[in-house]
């Protein structure tokens, strides 16, 4: 019986089937070739033993390529999940199809070389196997890759979604604490204070023209720039200095040198710095002083934002940039200011990482490539 000769000889069909796909150009991994084949041969098996039970002939009616319905309904259920599980290790579409093939040559070439007593009735029983099982595999395949996709799509509009509303709240807030001095102070708004308000304004309209853009399907981010890095520096502090005086504490900007100069998109490398410094004002404790430094090493220039929250602790660093972690203490906003400030540094090339200052505080780094002012 053909289950039967299958069962005997798995380990040589195996390696004949793992030897060819081994030989595409688009060859499998490790994991693929271990377990992709041996499952589909395994779930075959046992469609042709339901088949055979079934029908009560193990060759089906002599002269015909059918099969019963509930041994299709076997063989499709076998192949079903043989689709979902080769797209979850990895495999493409065509190389559902190739795997079919393959065994089908493998078993084709071992009854010759091996004289199998097979009648023509029994090949013609496999292929239609085959063919059942190749129509099953690739639908599911395809309406589980199309699911797949879909939830991908759904998680990237949701952390889009999250990233805007962060972001507009920044500009929101910005905007409020401006807006309140101006009240208390009876500050003019052509003032250094009414300036930080049309800044937060302007921001927010720019975010806000940018969604409608992308709404339209016709948004397309800000070309790159070359830009003093002082003047840079200098716009972070005068957007951060409001939100540091309100959390009671003091930001330190040392004289940065004015050769020096960032390659990339300015609002984006903005929102990065004013985020990190929003999360510094955030957890350092209150009375003390939050530092931005900026300095060349090498062939980087590097943003540095230190503060006085007492350390992090390996565990939160290695967790902080996940979207939606907090740390302890302040709870309020979204947790997701330092996945925008990594995201938005390494669109522009650069990198964003943390050193913890066991007892005192941590260190927020930005590295970008180095670059300097034209003469």
């Amino acid at each position: 019986m053909l289950h039967n000769f299958l069962t005997n000889n798995r380990s040589e069909l195996i390696a004949r089937c793992r030897d060819k796909v081994a030989r595409r150009e688009h060859s499998a991994t490790p994991q693929q070739l271990l377990h992709g084949i041996p499952l589909f041969l395994d779930q075959l098996i046992v469609a042709l033993r339901r088949e055979a039970a079934a029908s009560g002939d193990p060759v089906g009616t002599p002269g015909t390529t059918t099969t019963d319905v509930s041994a299709q309904a076997a063989i499709g259920a076998s192949a079903t999940l043989h689709g979902k599980d080769m797209l979850d290790l990895g495999f493409n579409v065509d190389e559902v199809v190739h795997n079919y093939g393959d065994l089908c040559q493998a078993i084709s070439d071992l009854a010759v070389e091996r004289d199998a007593p097979f009648t023509v009735d029994e090949f013609r029983t496999l292929n239609h196997c085959l063919d059942v099982a190749i129509a099953h595999a690739v639908t599911a395949f395809s309406q589980q890759h199309e699911v797949q996709a879909a939830d991908r799509h759904d998680a990237e509009e949701n952390q889009r979604m999250g990233f805007f509303v962060h972001e507009l709240r920044n500009h929101l807030g910005t905007a409020q604490l401006a807006l309140a001095a101006c009240k208390t102070g009876n500050l003019p708004l052509d003032g250094a204070t009414g300036s930080i308000l049309a800044r937060s304004c302007n921001g927010m309209g720019i975010m806000i023209d940018g969604a409608i853009e992308l709404v339209r399907d016709a948004h397309q981010r800000e070309a790159q720039s070359r830009f003093a890095l002082a003047d840079f520096i200098a716009e972070a502090e005068a957007t951060t200095s409001l939100a540091a005086s309100a959390k009671e504490c003091r930001l330190q900007v040392p004289t940065v040198d004015r050769r020096l100069a960032v390659q990339g998109n300015r609002p984006m490398l903005l929102a990065a710095l004013v985020n990190l410094l929003q999360n510094a004002f955030k957890y350092t404790h209150s009375n003390t002083v939050v530092t931005l430094t900026c300095h060349a090493v090498g062939d980087s220039i590097l943003i540095e934002v230190a503060d006085h929250c007492g350390g992090i602790g390996a565990g939160l660093a290695q967790r902080m940039f996940q979207p939606f972690e907090q740390g302890a203490g302040d709870r309020t906003g979204l947790g997701l200011g330092l996945t925008i400030a990594r995201q938005f540094v390494e669109d522009n090339g650069g990198r964003l990482s943390v050193r913890d200052v066991p007892e005192v505080g941590c260190v927020f780094t930005i590295t970008l490539p180095y670059c300097t002012m034209p003469e």
